[in-house]
């Protein structure tokens, strides 16, 4: 009897038991289905119906985007909706699913704040919310999640400080902030953080110095700092992060000579941006210790002295800018790169740089894609070895000293998209050949020394948007071809040449141009009535030519212009009254021509300064600053 007792007692214990544990359960299985029930309400876009597999028909560890515990049952540890453009909230309920490991919500339209019952997931070791737009401030309290590695919150658009409390997070491995607007110093208890590989803080507003208690993070390998207010120096122990592999400060307002410390205990790497900073000193020879480096930047700083010959022991540079320094040197650094057969961006506008062209270019990768050399003292001529560099889509030689003929073998160079050469000595036809490089989106040749005809072959260059030839020799006719070219959209500029002939009515074809300057040549007839389809017109120049005829009703619905120039022609007649009702016009001048009668009343003829009229005899009335006669009255 005493053994059946025993037996029957026991099993109610485990019948008992086993309905608390199947209830607690079932509870905490409700917790999480009703935590996601409320993520959905707040979810008020789902246009890939991601969502509509959580419903009342199916498990929620079945839904899409959910993964469970497969040692606690119904218990919710992933949640993975990223890229599905979901626009709504994120609801507090987050906070309830306490098993979550892994939250990636990434590349969504999520907004509001991040709400900060986030806090309350102690065993989370991921959260990533970037690209999306959350706002608000960081929730203070994500120090509670101690288990995260990667935090990361880039691409959205939070605000205020970064707390000092992330610096208690001592695991992290990633910290992502970027393109937010948080202002502030950046908090010196990251230094803390010594298992952190990644440090992304760049396009913010984070003001102060970088803390030198980031030289603690020796494990550090992305330390992605630009485009932020940051002074002071960099301090030395970061650059000697052994691991460190892309180091990013462009664009702030650092100083010093922190270069003195690169190539030295910097092995890794690959990419330094530093351009856009007030940084000074030479750049040192060590640099070429750094055999992994990639790119090289350096642009906008105060740098002077040599460019060390013994950078094209860095086989794998890609790009190298180096431009608006003080740098003085002669073009023998660029003939140290032929090693460098993955060189595909050269930047040194803006320095000191003098020499040939002639050796440099023949050296060059022809993988290279881009070269900047504006503003320097090159001198010599342009050597027929650029023809080899076919990959070129980029080409600045501008405000040089180069001098003789543009070679023809500039022709097959079909991939360049701007060639600047402008502001040099050089002389010679343009050649036709330039009308074989179809992609130019932009062409300067303005003030050289070129003679004879526009080539008409321009005209197959459909996709010019640009172009400038101004300051030159040229003759003929605006060609016919140019003026069909409906792609300009920035400036046609032929001012300041010996052209001749009427303007082409196909000047109307220039329907997108901004600015037209015709100035300054011998150009006569009437404008044509077409100018009147330039309905984006900002400027246009015609000064300093032979028009006649009086000042065209065509002008009329140009409504866009800002400055408009018809001085020193032959124009006769009234000044229209249409140019009063130009609203936004800020300069108009019609010196010396034939004009007569009443100024026009109202819009730019209100504000003295900003119109010229003298030369012109028979005009009266206007403002008392124009210094005009008044106008007889017709009873008189």
């Amino acid at each position: 009897m005493g053994k059946h007792l025993f037996l029957i007692l026991n099993s109610i214990l485990l019948w008992w038991w086993s309905s608390i544990t199947i209830s607690k359960a079932y509870s905490q299985n409700q917790t999480d289905r009703f935590a996601l029930a409320f993520l959905k309400n707040a979810i008020h876009k789902d246009p890939f119906g991601v969502l509509s597999s959580w419903n009342d028909s199916t498990h929620h560890c079945e839904w899409q985007g959910v993964l469970c515990s497969k040692r606690h049952l119904g218990r919710v540890t992933s949640l993975v909706l990223r890229s599905q453009g979901l626009d709504g909230f994120l609801s507090p309920h987050v906070g309830n699913l306490s098993f979550l490991r892994v939250i990636f919500l990434q590349n969504n339209s999520f907004h509001g704040e991040i709400p900060p019952q986030i806090s309350n997931l102690l065993r989370l070791h991921v959260l990533i919310l970037s690209n999306n737009s959350f706002g608000g401030p960081i929730p203070s309290n994500l120090s509670r999640c101690l288990n995260l590695e990667n935090l990361n919150l880039i691409d959205n658009q939070l605000v205020g400080r970064i707390h000092s409390d992330l610096g208690s997070l001592t695991r992290l491995k990633l910290l992502g902030l970027s393109r937010n607007r948080l202002v502030g110093p950046i908090s010196r208890s990251i230094g803390n953080l010594s298992l952190l590989q990644q440090l992304s803080l760049k396009d913010n507003v984070l003001s102060g110095g970088i803390p030198e208690e980031l030289s603690r993070l020796k494990r550090l390998t992305f330390f992605q700092l630009a485009s932020n207010k940051l002074t002071g120096e960099v301090p030395a122990g970061i650059l000697n992060i052994s691991d460190i592999i892309l180091f990013s400060v462009s664009f702030n307002q650092l100083r010093g000579r922190f270069l003195n410390d690169v190539g030295t205990a910097s092995p890794s790497l690959y990419g330094l941006s530093a351009q856009n900073n007030l940084f000074t000193g030479t750049i040192p020879s060590t640099l070429s210790n750094v055999i992994g480096l990639e790119e090289l930047y350096l642009a906008n700083n105060n740098f002077h002295g040599p460019i060390p010959k013994n950078l094209g022991r860095l086989k794998g540079l890609y790009t190298i800018e180096l431009g608006y320094n003080h740098l003085q040197d002669d073009l023998s650094f660029i003939s140290s790169l032929v090693n460098c057969s993955n060189v595909n961006s050269i930047g040194m506008a803006v320095n000191l740089i003098h020499g040939s062209l002639l050796r440099s270019f023949s050296n060059l990768s022809a993988r290279i894609e881009r070269i900047s050399m504006s503003n320097n003292q090159i001198q010599g001529s342009i050597p027929l070895a650029l023809g080899n560099l076919f990959n070129l889509t980029f080409l600045d030689l501008r405000n040089n000293f180069l001098t003789d003929c543009i070679p023809h073998s500039i022709g097959p160079l079909s991939n360049l998209h701007k060639l600047g050469l402008g502001g040099n000595m050089l002389t010679g036809e343009i050649p036709s050949s330039m009308g074989n490089i179809t992609l130019l989106n932009v062409l300067h040749l303005s003030s050289n020394f070129f003679q004879g005809h526009i080539p008409q072959s321009l005209g197959n260059c459909k996709q010019l948007i640009g172009l400038a030839l101004s300051n030159n020799n040229l003759i003929g006719s605006v060609p016919v071809e140019i003026m069909d070219l409906s792609s300009l959209s920035i400036i046609l500029n032929l001012a300041n040449n010996n052209l001749s002939g009427s303007l082409p009515l196909q000047v109307g074809s220039l329907k997108n141009l901004g600015v037209l300057d015709l100035s300054h040549n011998r150009l006569t007839g009437l404008i044509p009535a077409s100018i009147s389809e330039c309905l984006v017109l900002e400027g246009l120049y015609l000064e300093a030519n032979s028009f006649h005829g009086e000042i065209p009703e065509a002008l009329r619905p140009l409504r866009g212009l800002q400055e408009l120039d018809l001085s020193n022609n032959n124009f006769s007649g009234p000044i229209p009254s249409f140019l009063a009702g130009l609203l936004l016009l800020k300069y108009l001048n019609l010196t010396f021509n034939q004009l007569e009668g009443q100024i026009p009343k109202g819009g730019v003829f209100l504000n003295g300064s900003a119109v010229s009229i003298y030369g012109n005899t028979e005009l009266c009335g206007g403002v008392p600053s124009l210094k005009l006669s008044l106008c007889k009255s017709s009873s008189s």
